[in-house]
């Protein structure tokens, strides 16, 4: 996609959010469904993935884990931000790889120890282009590709997140 084509397929909707920005707000949504074992199924509009515990936590490893999906969402929506603000910027991706890695103890989930974190402690996210692009230009480039990446925003601003539940007999 050039430059231009980007230009022209968001522009109406840029117009239309400055006029209404309510019409801005879109409610994503994803839904899962309880499976066998300790399993959910989350159908992800594309295919339908099977989530489980990793390994460390007793997992066989055949489910996928939501910590890896996590840092696989957070790769999908950077590399997609990467080529639309390199395409914005007219910056030639001859290609390149995004990668994440993040650091998870255990003992948190498991709940042997009150001290480490559920969660991740740290997340590394990895850009290796291929480019003639000058230093400057990369670096505006990755600048504007974290600014603009939901999921590297979400986990980094912290966001409240409701938990709802009913209860059908």
């Amino acid at each position: 996609m050039k430059s231009e084509e980007l230009r022209a397929l968001q522009a109406p909707l840029k117009d239309k959010y400055r006029e209404e920005p309510k019409e801005a707000i879109v409610t994503l949504k994803a839904q899962g469904t309880v499976g066998e074992g300790v399993s959910c199924s989350v159908n992800t509009g594309k295919a339908l993935v099977e989530a489980g515990l990793h390994p460390a936590t007793g997992g066989t490893g055949m489910a996928a884990c939501s910590g890896d999906m996590l840092l696989e969402a957070l790769v999908a929506c950077a590399g997609v931000t990467l080529k639309a603000v390199a395409t914005s910027l007219e910056i030639e991706l001859k290609g390149g790889t995004i990668s994440a890695e993040g650091d998870l103890d255990f003992r948190g989930t498991l709940g042997v120890s009150k001290e480490a974190p559920v969660g991740f402690s740290d997340i590394r996210l990895n850009f290796d282009l291929d480019t003639d692009a000058s230093e400057e230009q990369v670096a505006t480039l990755l600048k504007l590709t974290e600014r603009y990446c939901v999921v590297k925003q979400t986990i980094s601003n912290p966001t409240n997140v409701d938990v709802l539940h009913s209860v059908t007999n």
